[in-house]
Order: structure tokens, then sequence, then C-alpha cells
């Protein structure tokens, strides 16, 4: 494996992608036999952060000299960068210029991203480092996660069991992590009803999936959904991403193809957009 790596995953990521690009990211480090990790937190655009007179923000400040020295006793030295597609501009330059020259023997690096890495860091990134791109999750392959995470912990989950956990936590992982870790305590076998009795509330999913939900004409499933939404958001949030919905709905029925119904929509193509498209098409078919 080479010593700098890129985790990418959907723009719009949730908890449950980070979750599962932060463990590849463990995963990666110890494969490289990397003890001593320095983690990088990078704060959004616009965090108001003090910057330097090169326009490197504190947080990210520690990310340069990471990179340019090893171990006093010869070991290779880790660096975690978490966030990356956050970095700005000036940032993204200098990154890049120590990469292009940095020892892989003395140090390994790996770069956790939700979206595009900026220019010319993603470049760099693309030529120098290995890829490692961790999809969005649906509710199937958070169920494959969870049975795999229980045999983990020895933990037999009976008949059902397994969909209650997603009905109470969807693809959020690390809250169905925490959810078999508490199970696990005083249970070698869960049943559905020990689930229900023990996990009342939802935690707060993205608003698409109830969309989703909507198109398939899934209607248990959206009504499902609708409730969790309304008992962790507010009403306006829902109101605003149907308001959009519809918009782009309308935008992809008058452009005579994908290209000109991404201009028309600000001209960012993204997983969001070809999913109206393709809906589109669908509607148009049948």
């Amino acid at each position: 494996m080479k010593s700098f790596v890129l985790i990418s995953g959907p723009r719009d990521a949730g908890p449950g992608e980070r979750e599962v690009m932060l463990e590849r990211a463990t995963a990666v480090l110890e494969q490289l036999e990397v003890d001593d990790v320095t983690r990088i937190d990078v704060p959004g655009k616009g965090s108001g952060d003090e910057a330097s007179d090169a326009g490197i923000r504190l947080p990210v400040q520690a990310l340069i000299p990471a990179l340019q020295s090893g171990s006093l006793f010869g070991d290779r030295v880790g660096v975690l960068v978490v966030d990356a597609q956050s970095l700005l501009k000036a940032e993204a330059e200098v990154i890049s210029e120590v990469i292009a020259v940095a020892d892989e023997a003395a140090v390994a690096a790996v770069f956790v991203a939700a979206g595009t890495i900026p220019a010319p860091l993603g470049k760099t990134l693309k030529s120098r480092a290995e890829q490692i791109s961790v999809k969005r999750l649906t509710e199937r392959s958070a169920g494959d996660w969870l049975t795999a995470a229980a045999r983990e912990r020895h933990l037999r989950l009976d008949e059902g069991a397994a969909d209650a956990l997603i009905k109470v936590f969807g693809t959020d992982v690390g809250s169905l992590g925490r959810a078999l870790d508490q199970l696990a305590v005083d249970h070698d076998a869960v049943t559905a009803q020990e689930v229900g009795e023990r996990f009342k509330n939802r935690p707060d999913e993205p608003v698409w999936m109830y969309g989703d939900a909507v198109s398939r004409g899934s209607v248990g499933d959206a009504l499902r959904r609708l409730e969790d939404f309304l008992h962790h958001d507010h009403p306006l949030v829902l109101l605003a991403y149907l308001n959009n919905d519809l918009r782009r709905r309308a935008l992809a029925a008058a452009a005579s193809d994908y290209e000109a119904f991404v201009a028309a929509d600000g001209g960012r193509p993204g997983y969001a957009l070809e999913k109206v498209w393709k809906a589109k098409n669908r509607t148009k078919g049948e």
C-alpha cells in the first residue's frame, strides 16, 4: 500500500458514512504499521479561525511540519487529515507542494474527504495516493455492516432484530455499533421485542431519505420517515427540501440534456442532480 491514501465519501456524508470512512482510515494506518499518528480536523470554510500570513488557518498549521518530519527513532510517523474537502485554496496549494517532495519512508498520511478536495491538492493526491471510495450507505448495506458487527461481538440477532435496530438507528453505523455494545453486555441473543423496549427514538436522518421513499411509492416507509423527521427536525427544513426538489424536477423537465439541466441548477453536478435526471427519464419512459 502507498504511504499516502485518500478515502473519499459522498459530498453530503451522514454520520454513518463518516463512521465508515474513519474506520477505513484507522485500518489503513494499522496496515501501514504507524503508531504515532497526528490527527488534523480541518475546520469548515468560513469558520473564522485565525490564519497566518500565508492563509493557513491555525488548526491546519500543524499539518505542514507533521508531513515534513519523521520520527527521531527512525520509525514512520502518521498523519490523519479529517474533512480534507474543507481545506482552503491557499492551504491546498501549500500541502500539495509538501506532499510532492515528502519522504514516503518517513511519513504516511491518510486524507478523509466527504466530496472533492480543492486543487491542486486533489490532483496531487490522485497521482501519489492510493484511492479508497466509500459509497453512500443504504439500509441494506447498513444491515450487512450490522450482521458483521454483531458477529464480532459474539452476539446473535434473532429474526427481525436487525430490521428493528435499523428502524431505530437508520444507516448511522456509529449508533448501531454503540447499541450492539450495550446489548452485548447482558445478551447472547437479541430479539426484535428487546430492541423495541430498549431503544425508542430514532436519530435524525438526511431528509432526502424521505424523498426517496416517496419517489419509490413506498407509502409505509415514507410515512415512517416523515414521522421520524418531524420528531427530530423542524417542518420548515422539510418544506425547504421539497421546494428545492420540485424546482429541480421542473428544471429537469425543461432541459434538453443533462448538461443543460446542471447549468440551469447552478453548474455543480453531483449525485443529487443525477438522481433527479434519472427519475425524469424513468417517468418519461413510463
